[in-house]
Order: structure tokens, then sequence, then C-alpha cells
């Protein structure tokens, strides 16, 4: 393999790091203990990885060495040439065990997720079909055993979603939704069709990881809340208090508006978490700008203008335009039954990444 002195280095600074915090001063300074600590556990993985196919590799050399001498009986040889067959097999797997241990893992990926489903052109169709969406992702995450918190909701008279914001709480979360973000489109025949005709219509998803206070600095003096009084369906009001809040942040633009709970603490409370991690979301979408040859290694930028997916209904299939994958089980899709998908995104993903590693 090309990454053999990568490996190499890896390995030494491993052996560095375990001395250094094996000396008995190393908890007197406890931020360099802690960043220690955690440079020594993302190594490990990699570290272990290489150790696995040198042993491998000393295995086999052993057998070819023992193949290679005219001292060994027949049963001997029989034997040796079985387990000779099996490395030769196992060694490619280490390979690329180790090639994916050393893409490095999104910080992001074990964080709670906000997840935003918006109706975009095609009327009351697209709001059904966001509500089909929503209800996708749901029943997703309801697998997982993750808890569920909508933020803010806004519905149409025919059961449709105009928008939705959730938080999906669970470890991985973020890794398990990351790659929704974008325009999703759906092709079928509405229920108000009297002719059968195939419409199209789509919706926008965006996935946020959840900003903790200490990744988004926001200052009093860099948001300015309103309040107003919420109401319901058809303008009907839900309560007699200006208990709906819409807060500003200054400084990029970003309004957010909740207004579901009765208490305007509350609210309040919903609105900010919406809104450090849209303006976390900016922040990370300058940086990807800036490192243009990271973004084009992984798959889709996340843009929610990028047509991503198609669901089409007549024909019983889901087709991800970024990987070439169409699954004709689109039923048990759209019943939160999307690991596969999902899965074949972050492998794809990953070896995008891998190969910008190995040039």
């Amino acid at each position: 393999m090309n990454i053999i002195p990568k490996l190499e280095a890896i390995s030494a600074r491993y052996e560095r790091l375990s001395q250094d915090l094996s000396k008995p001063d190393a908890v007197d300074d406890m931020e360099k203990f802690t960043n220690l600590n955690k440079e020594y556990a993302e190594l490990t993985p990699v570290v272990e990885s290489y150790k696995e196919y040198q042993k491998l590799l000393k295995e086999k050399e052993g057998l070819e060495q023992m193949l290679g001498s005219d001292d060994n009986d027949d049963e001997m040889r029989e034997m040796a040439e079985l387990e000779l067959k099996e490395l030769s097999e196992k060694i490619p797997e280490a390979e690329e065990s180790i090639k994916f241990s050393l893409v490095p893992k999104d910080e992001n990926d074990d964080r709670n997720v906000i997840l935003e489903v918006r109706a975009g052109t095609g009327g009351d169709e697209a709001a059904l079909f966001a509500a089909d969406l929503y209800r996708m992702y749901i029943m997703s995450a309801e697998r997982k055993g993750w808890k569920i918190e909508e933020l803010s909701r806004s519905d149409t008279p025919l059961g449709g979603l105009r928008e939705v914001v959730t938080m999906i709480k669970g470890k991985g979360a973020y890794a398990h939704f990351k790659f929704e973000s974008g325009v999703h489109r759906v092709q079928r025949v509405p229920d108000t069709e009297t002719q059968g005709r195939i419409h199209t219509s789509a919706c926008t998803v965006a996935v946020l990881p959840e900003a903790e206070e200490v990744d988004v600095n926001i200052e009093a003096k860099d948001i300015r809340i309103d309040v107003f009084r919420a109401s319901g369906p058809g303008g009907q009001s839900v309560n007699t208090t200006d208990s709906a809040v819409r807060i500003t942040h200054l400084p990029t633009g970003v309004v957010v508006s909740s207004q579901d709970e009765k208490s305007q603490h509350k609210n309040k409370e919903k609105g900010m978490k919406i809104l450090r991690a849209r303006v976390l979301d900016l922040e990370r979408s300058r940086i990807d700008k800036e490192r243009s040859d990271d973004r084009r290694s992984q798959v889709g930028s996340g843009d929610r203008s990028e047509r991503i997916r198609t669901y089409n209904y007549p024909q019983g299939r889901v087709s991800d335009h970024r990987i070439n994958m169409t699954i004709y089980s689109l039923d048990a899709f759209m019943n939160g039954d999307i690991d596969e998908m999902i899965h074949s995104l972050s492998r794809e993903d990953q070896a995008q990444k891998l190969s910008n590693i190995e040039e």
C-alpha cells in the first residue's frame, strides 16, 4: 500500500502519545492531558488495524517459507496451502479496514440533529409529500430508539405540511441523516387527480447538527427578539397572550420564529436551538467553500438547492441521483426502512475522501 509511510508516522506518534500519557506529571496540565488523550483515542483504531495487517503479512511470509522448504510432509504442506489461501482473502479486507480507518471522522456525527422539511413546488401535493417524507424520517428515527422533539410545525388544511422543524436526539443521529439535505422530488398521481395524470412536486430538506452554546457564541446584543400573538389554522387565535417569538440574528440575518408553545419562555428556548444550529450551519458552509477540494470529496455538497432523490410511485422505486442507486421497495422505504440507502451514501462518501488521502 502507498500509505505505509503515513501509517508508520501514525504508529510513531501513537507511541509518543502513550509515553507522554504515562508520565507522572501528565495530569498537571488538564487541558493538555485531555487533548493528548483525545488524539490517542482517535489514533487507536488506525494503529490496531495496522498491527493486525502486519501480523497477517508476517503469517503469510512464514507460510510461504514453509511451502518453499523441502522438509515438510504432504499433510503439512496441504495445511499450509489452506491457511495461505485464507490469509490471501483476509489481507485485502485488512487493507480496506486500514484505509477507511484513516478517513477523518466528522466531529458532528454523534450529535443530535435538527431536521427541517419544507414543501416546495407543487402546491397541495408538495405539502402532502412533505408530510409523507417527515413521517418516513420519524419512523426511521423511532427504529433506532431515538427521541423526537418537535420544535416548529405548520400544517395545511388537507393534512399536508408547509414546514416542520424537529430535533432528533440520539447518538449518531447526525451521521444517520446528514446526507438527506437537498431537494426531494416525487412523481405520483394525487388523490385529487381525476384523469390519473402523474404530477411532479418537490420538498426541501435541511439537516443540521445540534449546536451547543459553546459552539456558537450568540451575544444578546447580536439578536433582536419580537413577540406576537400565536395563531392557529385560518387565523384563529390559539391563546390570548403574546407568547410567539421571532428571533433575528443581526450579523447573519438569520430569522427564526417559534409559536407552538403557550409559554413565551419555551418558544424562545426552542427558537434559540434552531438559531444556533442555523448559524453554525452557515459557518460550516463558509468553511466548506474555502476548502473547495474537500467539498468535492463529499457525496453532494449539502446544498439544499441540489436535487438528490426521486420517489416514483407508479413504478414503486426511489432513486438517489448522487450515487446512481435505485431501490424497488418504495413502500418499505417510506415506512422508514432507509438504512440500505444511508449505508451506501456513507460508504461512497468515505471512498471519495479516501481517494484524496491516497493521492
